[in-house]
């Protein structure tokens, strides 16, 4: 099996007929999950097939809720047999009644008519025939459980153009995001000098050590240096392609590699120090809650 993204959402159906002519199916049904959770719904008498079909579903999937149910139909009708017993306590039962009130007995078609008296006629089967029943319901669900998995890889070939374009679309907000960064230190410059001009006075402001200012600058464009935070998340970005690359099994490094995005967007949007910058981490918080919300589908 080729390792591909998988989403956790799908639906497979097998059906088919056994050999003493019973119809059955198999549907599965898979949402997300935080691990991989599996409910049986099978028929009466058939439970020691849930073993070797969980075993077999937990090899395959890796995380999701799934629901698994199998229906048997029996075709045509077994023949009908009168219960001889239940056909002699209603007589009795009838003949009684009738002395009582003084009334006719009842016909034999009205009797024959009643509940319970025929019953469908099932031969006890082999140990054998069920052994080979159950074989073949077991190969059935194989294939279910092949077509379950076909439904989340080709889900999750949906879902990897999703997750690339907005790893595209973060990338491209952390490289606005470095254009704009590497304008702060003149920005607080000028803004330094504004501040002083209304305090001081353009005079004042003349007055004022150019080596006082400079440090007064580089402290504040300390505080606002964001490139810590934009290397990370380029490093978390060539993560996250990486495992949409790998596919198998990713969902679970793409939720704690979102979280790291998540810290990182927000340190750089408390260091903004221009309306600019705080636009750009606005929208970059956006699209990694879009990531999030994607990511979730993964397996």
């Amino acid at each position: 099996m080729t390792q591909r993204l998988c989403s956790m959402t799908g639906f497979a159906r097998e059906a088919g007929t056994l050999g003493d002519g019973t119809a059955f199916a198999w549907e599965m049904k898979s949402v997300n999950g935080r691990g991989l959770e599996l409910r049986f719904r099978l028929p009466p008498g058939l439970d020691a097939l849930e073993g070797p079909a969980r075993e077999a579903a937990s090899r395959r999937f890796k995380r999701g809720n799934v629901q698994i149910g199998l229906t048997l139909r029996q075709e045509g009708r077994a023949p009908l047999m009168p219960d001889m017993a239940a056909l002699d306590r209603m007589v009795e039962m009838a003949q009684a009644l009738a002395t009582r009130l003084g009334a006719e007995t009842p016909r034999a078609e009205a009797l024959l008519a009643l509940p319970g008296i025929f019953r469908a006629e099932q031969p006890e089967p082999s140990e054998a025939e069920e052994e080979a029943r159950r074989t073949a319901l077991l190969a059935a669900f194989q294939r279910a459980l092949t077509a379950l998995w076909d439904s989340r890889a080709a889900e999750g070939a949906r879902l990897g153009g999703i997750l690339t374009a907005l790893l595209d679309e973060i990338e491209a907000l952390c490289a606005a995001a470095a254009t704009e960064a590497a304008t702060q230190p003149e920005a607080q410059r000028a803004k330094l000098m504004d501040s002083l001009a209304a305090l001081l006075g353009e005079a004042g402001r003349a007055r004022f050590p150019e080596e006082r200012l400079a440090q007064e600058v580089a402290l504040l464009a300390a505080k606002s240096d964001v490139r810590e935070e934009l290397d990370r998340l380029g490093a978390h970005l060539a993560a996250a392609r990486a495992l949409v690359k790998e596919g198998e099994g990713a969902g679970r490094k793409l939720d704690f590699l979102v979280q790291e995005f998540v810290r990182e967007a927000n340190t750089l949007c408390s260091k903004s120090a221009s309306v600019a910058l705080t636009r750009i981490g606005l929208e970059l918080k956006a699209a990694i809650e879009r990531l999030r919300e994607q990511a979730a589908n993964v397996e």
